[in-house]
């Protein structure tokens, strides 16, 4: 597969919000007060690495296989740290947290979104359009996060 001009540059610009999601739960990953926070941000670098590579691979020629059926934001139930009623400043702290990434999530799914329709080839769409949803699964896992932490 060769990529026009513009379909590259479109790449190297998801790739590069890919890279800015690692770095942001890796940071988060350190700061953040709960356990179950902390493991979810973890498991969010990793896939968002795995979106780096798999743009890597479209950049190198290949367009790697994608399910297209993923359901981790249905099924993510995490185990509240927090209560309703507590105001401590951890609370608040993994409160932004959660926030901020949600608003990057948006983002880049946005990006994925108005992206695929710049590319030809199907099988390349199809992984964008994999991508996008994983971005907005990762925000729904967030959701959930503050929903049951009493945060929403």
């Amino acid at each position: 597969m060769i990529l026009t001009d513009k379909e590259t540059t479109a790449i190297r610009d998801l790739q590069t919000q890919e890279q800015s999601c690692i770095e942001k739960y890796r940071r988060y990953g350190t700061q953040a007060k709960d356990g179950e926070l902390q493991s979810l941000f973890q498991k969010l670098e990793k896939e968002e690495q795995q979106h780096y590579q798999s743009l890597g691979k479209v950049l190198s020629g290949s367009v790697p296989s994608c399910n297209c059926n993923d359901n981790s934001g249905k099924n993510y139930s995490p185990k509240a740290a927090y209560s309703a009623m507590t105001d401590s400043d951890d609370k608040k702290n993994d409160c932004f947290l959660a926030t901020d990434c949600i608003g990057t999530e948006k983002m880049v799914s946005s990006e994925y979104n108005s992206n695929v329709f710049k590319f030809s080839e199907p099988e390349l769409r199809k992984l964008l359009a994999d991508i996008q949803i994983e971005e907005q699964n990762h925000a729904e896992m967030l959701y959930k996060y503050k929903t049951v932490n009493g945060m929403s």
